[in-house]
């Protein structure tokens, strides 16, 4: 709709961006430099935050940097399941055909794994997405996957994502084996408001726009209707905003105009 309008060569605010676009805030730096140190441990690692924080966003950052030659990654979401489910998803990131025993698709993974550190000389990096819905059942199974040779060497790196629950969930004594064995732990937190003028106007100069279209009291009200969280931002408000300033053939946005987005977005 406001495409036209603004003369905007894409949407400012795209759901997906290319790694080597995304503005670099200091939430998302240290995120990733935390991701960097675990990959270099190859050990386990849990990454979590709010809805909309940039989770997944951060371990697509970090990952799209990896050497294919020398990293395997490896990504689950489906974590809703058993110990099978997530065992056939995991199996089928590796390539491997579906076994029909828990004991064969736990033996069949373990083997491939082997297979990739020793003679292929990859590290295979395992992210399981949406972690604060596997069950415990699965968590205690994702932990003996990582055990090789009595915990003297580390053939799998697993990092699981997830809502600030989850964080709780592993506090729990039913999953001390596991949480004992975290080396990374980190919150992933939104932007902060010193940063929402450069990140506004970075997703605007992508679409081809160098001038500041949020005028000081609309980025102000948009700062905290989103609390900072990025996703909030790019695919609610900025939207809504500009296409209320587009339908009202003005040009740059308002704090009525955000007001308006606002009241769009209300259920």
């Amino acid at each position: 709709m406001y495409l036209r309008h603004f003369a905007f060569t894409r949407l400012p605010f795209a759901a997906t961006l290319e790694a080597d676009h995304l503005f670099a805030s200091a939430a998302r730096q240290e995120a990733e430099a935390r991701l960097r140190h675990l990959l270099e441990l190859r050990a386990i690692g849990l990454l979590t935050g709010e809805v909309g924080c940039g989770k997944t966003t951060v371990c697509r950052a970090v990952t799209a940097n990896l050497h294919p030659g020398l990293y395997r990654v490896l990504y689950v979401s489906l974590t809703t399941g058993n110990v099978m489910d997530m065992y056939k998803s995991i199996a089928w990131e590796l390539g491997l055909p579906a076994e029909r025993s828990r004991a064969a698709a736990y033996r069949a993974i373990r083997s491939e794994i082997t297979r990739q550190v020793q003679e292929a000389r990859l590290l295979p990096v395992l992210i399981i997405d949406e972690a604060q819905f596997l069950r415990t059942d699965v968590l205690h199974d994702l932990r003996l996957l990582t055990n090789y040779t009595m915990d003297s060497e580390h053939r799998l790196c697993l990092l699981l994502v997830g809502l600030t629950e989850l964080r709780r969930r592993l506090s729990m004594a039913v999953h001390e084996s596991l949480s004992q064995r975290l080396v990374v732990r980190h919150h992933l937190g939104g932007l902060l408001r010193a940063e929402l003028d450069a990140y506004l106007a970075h997703h605007l100069q992508l679409a081809g726009c160098e001038l500041p279209l949020f005028e000081p009291p609309a980025a102000e009200a948009l700062f905290h209707a989103s609390r900072g969280l990025p996703r909030q931002i790019n695919r609610r408000i900025a939207h809504y905003a500009l296409s209320a300033c587009a339908l009202g053939n003005a040009h740059s946005v308002t704090a009525e105009h955000l007001q308006t987005a606002l009241d769009e977005l209300r259920p």
